[in-house]
């Protein structure tokens, strides 16, 4: 297996923000995973259907896939149709522009030894389009100043820079299980200058081992968010506020305190991880251990025990109705839409706290009050 670039595109929004963290993470094994998996085969999908609907010649790639399904079909039939439409739409306003997919990109110009593959890339006079597939379903990605598709841009410029003469760069993640396409877009100058002034100067901290260690909402997918001391350092402020009844706290306190709350139970859940994978491969973490959890019976053979209760005159079978996602796995997205879309409805959700940031617009109390009647 290859070994990953140090700064990597998709890894930028940490090391741009914690430099050192680059160096600190180098030698820890990347982890794959089911999801990662799943995601790959989804690009190759979207990369087989645009090709095809282009008149580009590529074998199928179906037979190969070991998570294909009726929702990847579905998914990947969208992007396709989202990236066909760019095109056309570049079309009618440019001649002859260019597509390129899966497109190995240098960005070595900014970062030292870093390179990326762009999923899609639309290019003409004035115009540049990044497109990036997001299979994920987990969370919910932005366009708004994303730096690795800021990265991706900054390599077509610099591949292309000399026979384009681009003025504006739009940047669209697709990310079709969570119903979200959003578009980021600046200028050439812009994305240069930022380049210039922040992006570089960062990476060469970053590829140096230097800088200023830094904790936040980049500290997901670090390798060592569950031992690193200044991401303890920051949630354990929260130790400055002696908890009594919150009616005792401002309002400014109560603000602060929420906008840690969610680093702080994340940081928790990954230092609880942490220990029990020094306890299960037999460490000591002084005043603790591992003890069997609870756990529930069950049936050694279902089959065996639904013969057994129908032979003693009873039904050992429950009757419902399948779910949504079952029913939709089940008809398929469009015969489920075409037979049961009368039949659905979707009720008001739960008031859910969340940061001003957040593009859902706010509500008040009065806008649930009959939530629990219905």
């Amino acid at each position: 297996m290859s070994r990953h670039a140090l700064l990597s595109p998709s890894s930028a929004s940490r090391w741009t923000m914690c430099p050192p963290s680059a160096r600190l993470c180098e030698h820890i094994e990347e982890k794959s995973s089911v999801f990662a998996e799943e995601g790959t085969e989804a690009h190759t999908l979207c990369e087989y259907k645009v090709k095809l609907a282009l008149g580009i010649k590529m074998e199928d790639p179906r037979p190969t896939l070991h998570y294909h399904s009726e929702e990847m079909e579905s998914c990947t039939d969208e992007y396709a149709a989202f990236v066909l439409e760019a095109l056309q739409l570049e079309k009618e306003a440019q001649k002859d522009p260019l597509i390129l997919l899966e497109q190995r990109l240098d960005i070595s110009t900014y970062v030292p030894e870093c390179s990326g593959t762009g999923d899609c890339i639309i290019i003409a006079d004035r115009n540049l389009h990044i497109i990036d597939f997001k299979y994920g379903q987990g969370v919910e990605v932005s366009a708004d100043h994303n730096t690795q598709m800021m990265l991706y841009s900054l390599g077509a410029l610099d591949m292309f820079g000399s026979l384009y003469e681009v003025e504006e760069v739009s940047m669209t993640v697709f990310q079709p299980r969570l119903a979200n396409v959003n578009t980021f877009t600046m200028t050439a100058d812009d994305l240069t200058n930022w380049a210039e002034s922040y992006l570089k100067p960062r990476a060469e901290l970053a590829f140096r081992g230097k800088g200023e260690f830094c904790s936040g909402p980049h500290c997901r997918f670090c390798k060592v968010k569950s031992t690193c001391r200044k991401r303890a350092e920051a949630n354990l402020d929260l130790a400055r506020y002696e908890f009594a009844e919150p009616v005792l706290l401002g309002d400014d306190e109560i603000a602060e305190i929420l906008r840690q709350a969610d680093e702080l139970a994340s940081w928790v859940s990954d230092i609880k991880g942490y220990a029990l994978s020094v306890l299960g491969r037999g460490g000591k973490l002084e005043g603790f251990k591992l003890v069997e959890g609870r756990s529930i019976r069950k049936y050694t053979d279902d089959q065996a025990v639904a013969e057994a209760v129908s032979s003693s005159g009873f039904d050992p079978y429950e009757h419902k109705v399948l779910g949504i996602t079952a029913m939709t796995e089940l008809l398929g997205r469009t015969r489920f839409n075409e037979i049961l879309g009368p039949f659905i409805y979707k009720p008001k959700g739960k008031p859910t706290l969340v940061p001003e940031s957040d593009k859902r617009p706010g509500i008040t109390i009065n806008d649930f009050d009959d939530m629990e009647e219905k």
